[in-house]
């Protein structure tokens, strides 16, 4: 069900991992006239974007709720009971080689969409998941819900969306040879809508990744996944990348968010595909799909692969994502235009909070400060602020340039690890 957009939202200012801080005074003022997006959400569904033009309607895919499949406002019923129950599917990529382990060798940038699905699609999966909600009388109620996923590592590191297994109680994946294996989440960020998960295997069929900084607009796209449920699993479509580095309005968990240097695509993606790669030419991963628009053809986003790869390296090395951490929390002109606010700032992005004790204030660093650069990279958004932290490690000291007032400052901060909370 689709939900009007309340009239306000918190302000714009939000921390370096996406979320929102607690409702406080700030440099921005609340959006005049409430926000131009919203997004409804149920524990287990498809989450879906209803923007306050009529035009645009945003779907995040993710799980089904209740064994149903919501697409543009609809709802299609997937049958066949639980997740897994059904085969292959006809016209479904074939299965990985006997054997599994590490992928054939990659084709030629110049290969064919056959090319690339015969080596990829072995290594996409189904996500299936089982999360509690609760009845009017606080009954227990099991809410099944399917997704895609992709396996990155043959030891059965396997990326995903969080938005498909975050609160889940239990996790199934189906792997291309028909197995049902049960899986546990390692690691998963609401902010970043994405989450490793493991199977016990080896030698499983895995794919590579790529580098998503090297993606040109109008370069041949190829997205994967289970669209509409197992029926349809492993279904290949092919487009192009139409834009890089998108920003789309999205809800959290404490408000809504908005999820920043995104991939756009016009190959197909529909709900059950999230989680699912976006792939190249070399039969490479370049992207985990995360969102389509509804009410206009060949809106799809992806999560950029580089910024998973830290990730992922993160959880196979130490069993979870050591992330780094600044202590700040920033805007930017692009986010503050989704609350029809300005700030005058002409380069970086600046700062509206600084955590009580983080490394920021150890430094010296305050309210109303601008960012320039972190480590030696140039920060004029939250992704570039978000990749040059993603570069570094906790630990690490990093040598940050900032203006106050008009004077440029530089000044060395020891980055430490996010905390849990």
């Amino acid at each position: 069900m689709v939900r009007r957009a309340p009239r306000c939202v918190v302000a714009a200012c939000r921390r370096e991992d996406g979320t929102v801080p607690p409702r406080r005074r700030s440099v921005l003022r609340r959006p005049r006239g409430g926000p131009r997006t919203h997004l409804t959400r149920r524990a287990g569904g498809y989450k879906m974007v209803v923007l306050r033009r009529s035009w645009l309607v945003l779907i995040v895919v993710t799980a089904a709720l209740l064994g149903g499949l919501a697409a543009g406002g609809a709802v299609f019923l997937a049958g066949g009971g639980h997740f897994g129950e059904e085969g292959p599917g006809e016209g479904a990529a074939p299965p990985a080689p006997d054997g599994g382990g590490s992928p054939a060798p990659l084709p030629p940038a110049s290969a064919s969409v056959v090319e690339v699905a015969e080596r990829v699609a072995p290594a996409v999966v189904g996500v299936s998941t089982v999360r509690l909600t609760y009845d009017f009388f606080y009954r227990p109620v099991p809410v099944e819900g399917v997704g895609s996923g992709v396996i990155v590592d043959p030891r059965g590191y396997i990326l995903t969306n969080e938005h498909v297994v975050g609160g889940a109680k239990e996790i199934q994946v189906v792997l291309s040879d028909g197995r049902k294996l049960p899986a546990k989440c390692l690691w998963s960020g609401a902010d970043l809508d994405l989450a490793v998960i493991k199977v016990e295997g080896a030698g499983l069929p895995a794919a590579p990744m790529g580098d998503s900084e090297q993606l040109r607009v109008g370069e041949p796209a190829i997205a994967i996944g289970n669209p509409l449920g197992l029926k349809f699993q492993r279904s290949v479509t092919a487009g192009i990348i139409s834009a890089l580095g998108r920003s789309i309005q999205v809800p959290g968990s404490d408000g809504s968010r908005i999820m920043e240097d995104l991939i756009q695509t016009d190959a197909s993606i529909n709900p059950g595909n999230s989680g699912g790669p976006l792939v190249n030419l070399r039969g490479e991963v370049v992207g985990i799909n995360t969102a389509k628009v509804s009410g206009a053809e060949g809106l799809g986003f992806a999560i950029p692969i580089n910024l998973a790869r830290p990730i992922v390296e993160d959880v196979i090395e130490h069993g979870r994502f050591l992330r780094p951490w600044l202590g700040v929390s920033v805007v930017d002109r692009e986010t503050a235009a989704y609350y029809d606010e300005e700030i005058k700032v002409e380069r970086g992005v600046l700062l509206v909070r600084v955590a009580e004790g983080g490394p920021a204030e150890r430094a010296g660093l305050k309210e109303g400060d601008i960012l320039l650069e972190v480590g030696g990279r140039k920060v004029d958004s939250i992704a570039d602020l978000r990749r040059a932290l993603f570069a570094a490690e906790a630990g690490q000291r990093v040598e940050v340039v900032y203006l106050r007032g008009s004077r440029e400052r530089r000044v060395g901060v020891v980055l430490q690890e996010m905390p849990q909370d």
